[in-house]
Formats: structure tokens, C-alpha cells, sequence
């Protein structure tokens, strides 16, 4: 596996995060081939690194309810 520059990502809170301060996920879309996620209130920490198809597929799937509540 090879690692992954973020260093000069650009971080947006997704809109399904809790406005509150909890459940803070952060996307960057700053990649065309993937999409790293990071937990918001650890900006430091490790980042899950998607493909750009799966990660739209999962959203698609969250929009459209298929993940439940």
C-alpha cells in the first residue's frame, strides 16, 4: 500500500454531521481518483481513504435512506 499525501487537502464537514460539535466527518474533495474521510474533532488523525465510485455510492445510498437510521 502507498501512502497518501494529505498535507494540502482542504477539509469540508460533511452535512449529515451533527452541528453540535458530535459526529463531525470531514471530506475532502480535492482528489479525483479517491476521497479521504477523518473524524473532525481529530483534524491529526488517521483519514479512510475511499474510492471515488464506493464513496459515491455510499452517499447515494445515505440520500436515499438505504442505511436506516
Amino acid at each position: 500500500m502507498r501512502a497518501i499525501d494529505l498535507s494540502t487537502a482542504f477539509w469540508r464537514k460533511s452535512s449529515y454531521s451533527n452541528q453540535d460539535g458530535g459526529a463531525c466527518v470531514e471530506v475532502s474533495d480535492d482528489f479525483a481518483t479517491f476521497v479521504p474521510v477523518r473524524d473532525g474533532k481529530d483534524p491529526h488523525g488517521p483519514a479512510l481513504v475511499f474510492s471515488a465510485g464506493g464513496w459515491a455510492s455510499f452517499v447515494s445510498a445515505v440520500r436515499d435512506g438505504a442505511m436506516g437510521d
